[in-house]
């Protein structure tokens, strides 16, 4: 009835601490049909990762310590690193470049990543937020910055404003659950494209599909939305064309991937009429692409996927002020579970070295993927401890 799609061969690669988080989420969460990279300059938070392969580009350039907010630290660190980060990404036919913007690490290296995997043939896209406003304006501007560079680096950039997800939720969030919210804000954006391509479908999109939109699209917009009840395709696809997290309109796009994903019993009118809606919202030449995706743990939802991409005025959608939804829908969106620690790997790792995370770690040497033993560094325990998540030092008082 319905088939798989496991041809591509997808990577995501998590830079910086937000970037990180997302990866972890997303191997929690059981993304199944990608394999997961984890880059930081920050060696004991990369060493809690999850991710089965970790590099880490800190060790010259920081001694391990984190970028400390400066891009440029971040972008030196990831070219005197390249050589291996090229030979992880090899193979790969698309990747996934995530990471929080306006730090350092994610910031300074991803550009250099991203550009890395597209020089290598392959389709690469960036999925990236915009920090909270309360971060202040260095940050502000030092995003602005790597997306930028960011979308010269990519086939397509998708970026999601941190400051909307206070529109999306009626809590009164505190500073830790409005990260964590941001992380799974990251995460939602890598699965509901990678989704597309490794999930059974009725409809298969296939990465060929994904190719014809997203290649040297530029920027894109996506949008998620989830009904039930009545109705509930089009309501979906009205929540996802209208969410407060879109940072503009689809009007104008001239690619659209739109994937409805649902139990077996979606019907026919509800498909045709949610895909008229877009179809009515965006370019008359558009090229859209449907894919119908089978979910039976949805229930009665339906969560309807909707990427726009290949716009007109690529700097308004990205740097400008972001133009005000139409119409827009309220939606819940409740922040996810805090994400457990993994204890720290105590093994040290050369510079830039990549190594594949065993389950479970049976000794404290373990090898690298040179085949060098690695040996147990002397680690002082911090301080102060914080949330592993990219929090800017000062909101703890840290100098």
């Amino acid at each position: 009835m319905y088939a798989l799609n496991n041809s591509a061969s997808i990577k995501v690669v998590g830079v910086g601490g937000g970037g990180v988080n997302a990866v972890d989420r997303m191997i929690q969460d059981g993304l199944a049909g990608v394999d997961f990279i984890a880059v930081n300059t920050d060696s004991q938070s990369l060493a809690k990762s999850e991710a089965e392969t970790k590099i880490d580009i800190g060790r010259d350039v920081s001694n391990g310590l984190g970028a400390g907010a400066d891009p440029t630290v971040g972008k030196r660190a990831a070219e005197e690193n390249l050589d291996v980060v090229v030979s992880t990404l090899e193979g790969a036919d698309m990747v996934f470049v995530t990471a929080g913007e306006g730090g350092g690490t994610g910031t300074g290296a991803a550009p250099v990543i991203a550009r890395a995997a597209r020089e290598q043939g392959a389709l690469t896209v960036g999925v990236v937020t915009r920090p909270f406003s309360f971060e202040g304006l260095q940050r502000s501007r030092n995003a602005n910055d790597g997306i930028r560079e960011l979308r010269d680096a990519v086939d397509t950039l998708i970026v999601i404003p941190n400051d909307r997800l206070l529109e999306v939720t009626e809590e009164d969030l505190s500073i830790i659950e409005a990260y964590r919210l941001a992380d799974e804000v990251l995460q939602n954006g890598v699965k509901g494209i990678s989704d597309l391509i490794t999930m059974p479908g009725v409809v298969n999109v296939d990465f060929a599909d994904v190719k014809t939109i997203m290649k040297d699209a530029g920027t894109a917009i996506m949008g998620i939305g989830t009904a039930n009840g009545p109705d509930r395709a089009l309501r979906a696809t009205e929540n996802a064309i209208s969410s407060p997290l879109l940072e503009a309109r689809i009007d104008g796009a001239h690619g659209v991937l739109l994937a409805f994903t649902s139990s077996t019993d979606l019907g026919l009118r509800e498909q045709s009429e949610a895909a008229q809606m877009v179809k009515e919202a965006v370019d008359p030449n558009a090229n859209i692409i449907i894919g119908i995706i089978v979910d039976e743990s949805l229930g009665d939802d339906v969560r309807v996927t909707v990427i726009a991409a290949g716009f007109d005025e690529a700097d308004d959608v990205l740097l400008d002020t972001p133009a005000a939804p139409a119409a827009p829908v309220q939606q819940a969106v409740t922040s996810a579970p805090a994400v457990p620690t993994v204890p720290p790997a105590t093994e040290e790792r050369t510079p830039g070295q990549a190594y594949q995370q065993e389950e479970p770690v049976q000794t404290a040497h373990r090898p690298a993927v040179s085949g060098t033993p690695l040996e147990v560094p002397v680690v002082e325990e911090p301080k102060r401890q914080r949330p592993d998540l990219d929090i800017p030092p000062f909101l703890f008082g840290d100098e």
